[in-house]
């Protein structure tokens, strides 16, 4: 959910004042990465935002009662009264740490799954919740309680200056104002965390970049929003309308949005930082009672960087955390869907910790071979058409993304779980998924749109159809058996 603020309004003061401890915690991070005071360690993690369901399969707004019967604070409210989010702790991969997290999640997701039973609720791992209707978005009662979620609202729709407009063209259309950033909590996702040493960020930064594409285009689960059918994984554009906080016309001047690819390669985590500072006026610039605060350890807090970091939403977000005796940083890639299922979950996971890892430590990087621009665009090309996507690879121009997986990047994904240690058999399995996942052209969102389509043509109207595909998405995610074996009924 990130940090609480106290505000949900701020003085012309407070910002002068915030914008001046940035450049200050800016200096000091960049004395910290000098001096190599960080925490080598090689954990992973994942956050896994979920959605809350009634009877009909209609949203339900009741977060807080499920949360309060869950009665786990590694459960937490997310922006949408219709969300909760799942924080794994941090484990290790090598040696069996992915089937432990399959394992931990499911015992986790089915505790919590009995709990939201006595609130009246049901969790769906999807995302985009398909039956969101047009009444969405039309009042608050949508957005969770909290002085951070009311304040982001506030500060969003004040840099607007007017509604959030959601313009979208796919195989449909969708165009509509909304009069609060609700659109953002139906953008439920899967945020993967590696810890990484200052030395290797900009090399794992860039790797997850390249990959980008062909990791959404895999794992695309979010075909439908308001009753539309629009891109393969919607939520990456409507996450990013959502939260602009550009009007119009700074668009037309080329104005950074806040949810961002970025554009350009890195050679430092600093650099990332540094953009943030550079490009994006404080969201929430709430000050902290000291500026030069320590932890327990003596770590610079850096709250005001952590703070602004959080309202700057790369797909691949750099994280400084000063938890521990030592400082450590982490990369949070943010771009994957929740669901279908806790295996194509994990299964995702893998992919990308497998690739980074042989694509950080290749002899000649991938990007130093591909423009940036060449990532974006696969990127967004992969997000339109997912599993149909043509993209450009160095030394193979273009090709189907599904030809790029198989020939080319699930052998590098196992070279890299080799070198994290995993054991063969973990490999094989998680690999293996996603490569019956290529064979068989079936993500979840080729299933969401095919189910749609059948229950079209025996002739029920749109909401109806979603109402019982969502049904049969529930009981397949329920069962576990992974997305490319799950028929059409």
């Amino acid at each position: 959910m990130g940090a609480e603020v106290r505000s949900r309004s701020f003085t012309r003061e407070e910002r002068r004042q915030y914008r001046e401890r940035l450049v200050e915690h800016l200096e000091t991070l960049g004395s910290l990465l000098r001096r190599g005071e960080f925490d080598e360690g090689t954990s992973i993690g994942l956050e896994l935002e979920l959605n809350l369901v009634d009877e009909n399969y209609e949203p339900a707004l009741r977060n807080q009662e499920v949360l309060e019967s869950i009665a786990d604070p590694a459960f937490q409210t997310e922006i949408g009264a219709f969300n909760i989010e799942f924080n794994h702790p941090a484990l290790s991969i090598g040696g069996g740490g992915l089937q432990s997290l399959e394992d931990s999640l499911r015992t986790e997701l089915n505790h919590a799954q009995e709990k939201a039973a006595a609130a009246d609720a049901e969790i769906i791992a999807v995302g985009i919740l398909p039956t969101l209707g047009r009444s969405f978005g039309r009042t608050d009662e949508w957005i969770s309680p909290g002085e951070r979620y009311a304040a982001l609202n506030s500060q969003v729709l004040e840099a607007r200056g007017e509604d959030v407009l959601i313009d979208i063209a796919g195989p449909e259309r969708l165009r509509f104002h909304a009069e609060n950033i609700a659109p953002e909590a139906a953008c439920t996702s899967v945020q993967l965390h590696v810890q990484v040493t200052p030395e290797n960020f900009a090399a794992t930064w860039n790797a997850a970049q390249v990959i980008a594409a062909p990791q959404v285009a895999l794992a695309a689960n979010s075909p439908v929003f308001m009753e539309k059918l629009l891109w393969q994984e919607s939520r990456i554009e409507v996450f990013k309308q959502a939260i602009d906080t550009r009007a119009p016309e700074l668009k037309q001047q080329g104005v950074r949005p806040r949810v961002w690819f970025g554009e350009r390669w890195i050679t430092s985590v600093l650099d990332l930082f540094e953009e943030n500072v550079r490009y994006y006026p404080a969201l929430l610039p709430e000050l902290s009672e000291d500026p030069n605060r320590l932890t327990d350890s003596g770590v610079p807090a850096l709250d005001e960087l952590r703070l602004h970091n959080g309202t700057v939403y790369r797909w691949n977000r750099p994280i400084y955390d000063p938890s521990g005796d030592q400082p450590h940083l982490r990369l949070e890639n943010r771009l994957l869907p929740a669901g279908p299922t806790l295996a194509d979950t994990v299964a995702n996971s893998a992919f990308f910790f497998g690739l980074v890892k042989a694509l950080r430590t290749a002899d000649r990087p991938l990007w130093t071979r591909m423009a940036f621009t060449t990532a974006s665009e696969n990127f967004l090309e992969c997000s339109k058409r997912g599993l149909e996507a043509t993209v450009y690879w160095p030394g193979l121009g273009e090709l189907p993304v599904v030809e790029l997986i198989l020939r080319h990047l699930l052998p590098l994904a196992r070279t890299g779980l080799r070198e994290l240690e995993v054991t063969e058999e973990e490999i094989d399995r998680y690999l293996g998924i996603l490569e019956q996942r290529c064979i068989t052209e079936q993500n979840g969102a080729t299933w969401i749109t095919n189910a749609i389509a059948r229950r079209e043509s025996a002739g029920l109207d749109r909401p109806a159809a979603l109402r019982g595909m969502l049904e049969r998405y529930a009981h397949h995610m329920n069962v576990g058996t992974p997305v490319h074996e799950w028929p059409l009924d």
